[in-house]
């Protein structure tokens, strides 16, 4: 061999050789592993493929179809899932993640230990990802999120953050999850707000129109239109608490992009401008209306509830739902039937619905990553299908957050799913039968979280 060729044969060698030792000491050395023999239900809404088969390449899916069907490649392992169901990780679209800690709720609590502990719970009641809702300050949130991304802590859901939301000065106090909120007063205030946000590449810009009440001065419509003409000049997209009716057809009309919260009350009017708008979107957030009327899991505990959450929280709940006063169990029935009567309608007519369950906050009765499940329960109650809401809770909430990589089970997707012991199509409430939870690939150790909740091994 030419003394020249030699030379670059045995540079090449040595360099793979060292990206192959890097990649081992890293643990990215590749991996293939085939999933076989499972009910496997996408995501995208069509039946489910009986006896299936998925491969997983590293961290991403690379080939979906039938046992049998799919070419292998040559070392993969293989995982017999005869007898389970696998869906797609769920998403949470709507959260406010680091406040809650046992029976205290604030920004004491806000911290780089009680924030992982949150994703570690999503987690282990596989979430992939959750989208925390404009409560969030300081630089910690924005480091967390890009650690997690990069795959720093692999037992952990994503943490998405809209930073500091936009808020009228009547919605912020040093005692509440908007404490850090900018205070928007004008519209030049609120474009240089956005501004801010956009630096740090957050995706959604989260404000609130609400007058809660009576007790606040609403953000008026000049300053939300300002909030959301800057965003969109920044490709962002505007999530807003807004759950009047009124106030809902007002925030169409100025092109908001995500409700929050599902609107108290439907109309024709309000459906004709959704479909004037069908970029809009809607998160349900049904949880509290329905638990004030309905926790059967309360009583006794659910399995997954006690195994993450502390005997001090759950007793507190016990003790605050469901209603038993019959005059409050009145208008919480009503207004449960409200909402369900809304959101069947909308989904109805086409809009697009994902999950979002306003998980931690400062009421404490909304327990991280459990309550992705119950939500799934209440849309199914308000009358929409077992298959439309797991759409809603992987693909619509992936699209909604602008999560390419995350919804469904197919080819270039990012590898996360869960194993369940049932069928979520015969009952939605078999999605809380976790067998495993995978993310990015790769098996997540349920027992050793677990243990370190309970202090059981």
């Amino acid at each position: 061999m030419h003394r020249s060729a030699f030379v670059l044969v045995t540079c090449l060698l040595l360099t793979i050789g060292r990206t192959n030792a890097t990649a081992q000491r890293q643990g990215t050395s590749k991996s293939v592993i085939l999933f076989e023999g499972a009910r496997l239900i996408v995501g995208d809404g069509r039946g489910p493929i009986e006896n299936s088969a998925f491969l997983v390449e590293n961290d991403r899916f690379s080939r979906v179809g039938t046992k049998g069907a799919l070419q292998i490649p040559e070392g993969a392992t293989r995982v017999d899932l005869t007898g389970k169901t696998v869906i797609p990780a769920l998403i949470d679209a709507h959260s406010h993640i680091g406040y809650m800690k046992n029976l205290t709720s604030g920004s004491q609590n806000y911290t780089r230990e009680n924030i992982l502990d949150h994703m570690y719970r999503f987690a282990y009641f596989g979430v992939a990802a959750s989208q925390a809702m404009g409560t969030d300050f300081g630089v910690l949130p924005y480091q967390i999120r890009d650690e997690l991304l990069a795959g720093k802590y692999p037992d952990a859901a994503r943490f998405l953050t809209a930073g500091r939301g936009l808020s009228p000065i009547d919605e912020i106090s040093p005692t509440n999850m908007r404490h850090a909120a900018y205070v928007v007063t004008t519209e030049e205030g609120a474009r240089a707000s956005v501004g801010e946000l956009a630096a740090q590449k957050v995706k959604i810009v989260k404000t609130w129109v609400d007058d809660r009440g009576g007790s606040v001065k609403k953000l008026t419509p000049d300053l939300y239109r300002a909030i959301i003409d800057e965003a969109h000049k920044h490709n962002m997209r505007v999530a807003v608490h807004a759950t009047g009716l009124a106030d809902a057809k007002e925030l169409l009309r100025a092109g908001i992009d995500i409700f929050a919260h599902m609107i108290s009350d439907v109309d024709d009017e309000l459906v004709a401008l959704f479909k004037q708008h069908p970029n809009t979107a809607v998160l349900s957030a049904l949880g509290g209306p329905r638990r004030a009327i309905y926790a059967p899991w309360l009583n006794p505990p659910h399995s997954l509830v006690a195994e993450t959450v502390s005997a001090e929280q759950i007793k507190r709940l016990q003790g605050r739902f469901p209603e038993r006063s019959p005059d409050a169990l009145k208008r919480a029935q009503d207004a449960w039937d409200r909402l369900a009567r809304g959101i069947a309608k909308l989904n109805a007519a086409g809009v697009k619905i994902g999950v979002g369950t306003d998980g931690g906050g400062q009421q404490g009765d909304q327990f991280i990553g459990w309550t992705m499940h119950t939500e799934l329960e209440n849309m199914v109650a308000a009358g929409i299908t077992p298959a439309q809401v797991i759409v809603a809770a992987t693909r619509n909430s992936a699209e909604i957050l602008g999560l390419d990589d995350l919804g469904m089970i197919a080819p270039g997707k990012s590898a996360d799913f869960v194993v369940l012991d049932a069928n979520p199509l015969d009952d939605i409430t078999n999605t809380r039968r976790i067998g495993n939870v995978y993310l990015r690939g790769r098996q997540i150790d349920r027992a050793k979280l677990r243990a370190g909740w309970t202090g059981r091994p």
